[in-house]
């Protein structure tokens, strides 16, 4: 099947002129000093990166930020569609802004995101919560200035959602939420259709940013101070296929690689089908590249993999996953897994277990199937109980937690390169991560965030290792 190219778009002028008017429109209507934004985000590092953008263009606007919505002058959530219940703490949190909109008529209340992509979801916003004043879909960031002016000029409601995937802006201005790590997205959208998966409809077709823009922006993030880059995409193993000159994701991870810097570079998310040789190669002789392959497989049976729509089998993974193990030094793998997809039987998911027990992940993201509407599983016939599944679930969860364990105990007494990320705020411990995404926990001075240390590993805790500086 031949892919149309996609030419990226600058963002327009016309939006700045709207920032200016907003920065002016908000010295009136503001109440306090300066007008003051609270900006929540739900959901994945997309969504983030969106978030980021849209601080990034309100900043321009005149507005600082808040981190209570008592104080703000204009409130947003950021929304996921992809978990249930992710949607309804959505609904929950927007249902208490009521009372504070009672008390501040003028704030301005919105939501946008991947779940103002469904038609019935903003029915029930439109319907059941008159006090939003503003929402948006994912498709229309780029022009986000000007829908926000006509919300406060006109004060009349106003809704946009829409499937532009033809179309990929660039030119945003970001601010990001850290100072050290940091989400560079290098494609939207998803072409893959997986019968229990909301994304494609909610983010669209895939379009790749084109590679001279990443690599720009990766040199403007590593010269800036960042140590931990993540490049973002559905399906990062897919990229370049849009682009005029098709570049691999290989290639460009190996381009991004080449960077001067002291940094450490990441990806998600990778789909087992596309999950190249070419690429582990690249991970294998990669100075930066994290020693760390996310690898969802959502099932261990092919009846299950075939009925969700993955375009690959167990062999095929468990093929791609010992070539990882060959190649990578010291690899890490995680994976995510759905159970209880509808009619797997428990003979399916026994297969999934032997597939944890083969492969030995350092972590999973795991979740109870969740029909999202206007999805193909959606319509499929469920017959097993939630109270089943929830078995199923737990000892999957015990599965896991005796292979971490073994896993993170192998690790006592090895020398690790970290990151110090935070410092725990009841124990005043500073929080790590390994090359490998494993979190280590050790004393230390504050003022070591932000920096790669060394650390000995003293002792394991399931997933978490603890640790001393060297």
């Amino acid at each position: 099947m031949s892919v149309t190219s996609i030419k990226p778009v600058p963002l327009s002028e016309k939006q700045s002129e709207y920032m200016h008017l907003i920065a002016e429109l908000m010295e009136i209507r503001k109440r306090g000093e300066k007008p003051l934004a609270f900006i929540r985000t739900y959901g994945c590092q997309q969504n983030v990166a969106d978030s980021e953008k849209i601080k990034g263009m309100l900043s321009l606007s005149g507005f600082d930020f808040t981190d209570t919505p008592d104080d703000a002058d204009f409130i947003l959530f950021n929304t996921c569609a992809v978990r249930e219940h992710a949607e309804d703490r959505v609904f929950g949190n927007v249902g208490a802004l009521k009372n504070l909109k009672r008390r501040h008529p003028q704030i301005l209340i919105a939501l946008c995101g991947c779940m103002m992509e469904q038609q019935h979801v903003a029915n029930r916003i439109y319907n059941s919560f008159p006090f939003v004043g503003l929402v948006f879909g994912t498709h229309s960031l780029h022009h986000f200035p000007e829908l926000l002016y006509q919300s406060l000029v006109d004060g009349k409601r106003v809704f946009e959602r829409g499937n532009d995937d033809q179309m990929l802006y660039e030119g945003f201005p970001v601010k990001r939420d850290g100072s050290f790590k940091g989400w560079l997205p290098i494609m939207y959208g998803c072409n893959n259709f997986c019968t229990y998966c909301i994304v494609p409809y909610v983010r669209g077709r895939e379009r790749s940013r084109e590679k001279d823009v990443i690599l720009k922006e990766a040199h403007q993030m590593i010269s800036g101070g960042f140590k931990d880059i993540t490049l973002l995409g559905q399906n990062v193993n897919s990229y370049g296929k849009t682009l005029e000159s098709p570049v691999s994701f290989a290639q460009l991870i190996n381009e991004i690689d080449n960077i001067d810097g002291d940094y450490w570079l990441r990806f998600m998310t990778s789909h087992p089908k596309d999950c190249s040789k070419e690429l582990i190669d690249v991970i294998a002789n990669g100075k930066h590249i994290s020693r760390h392959l996310h690898l969802p497989f959502q099932s261990g049976s092919d009846r299950i993999l075939k009925a969700m729509n993955r375009h690959y089998d167990r062999k095929k993974y468990l093929e791609t996953i010992a070539y990882a193990k060959k190649k990578i030094d010291g690899v890490s793998l995680t994976s995510d897994i759905i159970v209880g997809f509808p009619g797997e039987t428990y003979e399916d998911f026994k297969q999934t277990l032997s597939l944890i027990r083969e492969v030995e992940f350092t972590s999973l993201f795991t979740f109870i199937f969740s029909p999202r509407k206007g999805t193909p599983a959606e319509k499929l016939d469920d017959p097993i109980s939630a109270e089943e599944k929830s078995k199923w679930f737990r000892e999957l969860l015990d599965v896991q937690e005796e292979i971490a364990a073994k896993r993170c105990s192998q690790m006592v007494g090895q020398t690790e390169r970290v990151l110090i990320e935070g410092v725990k705020e009841k124990t005043g411990e500073l929080n790590a991560r390994t090359s490998g995404n494993i979190i280590v926990e050790l004393d230390g001075d504050p003022a070591l965030v932000g920096t790669f240390q060394n650390a000995k590993i003293t002792k394991a805790r399931n997933w978490i290792l603890k640790g001393e500086l060297i």
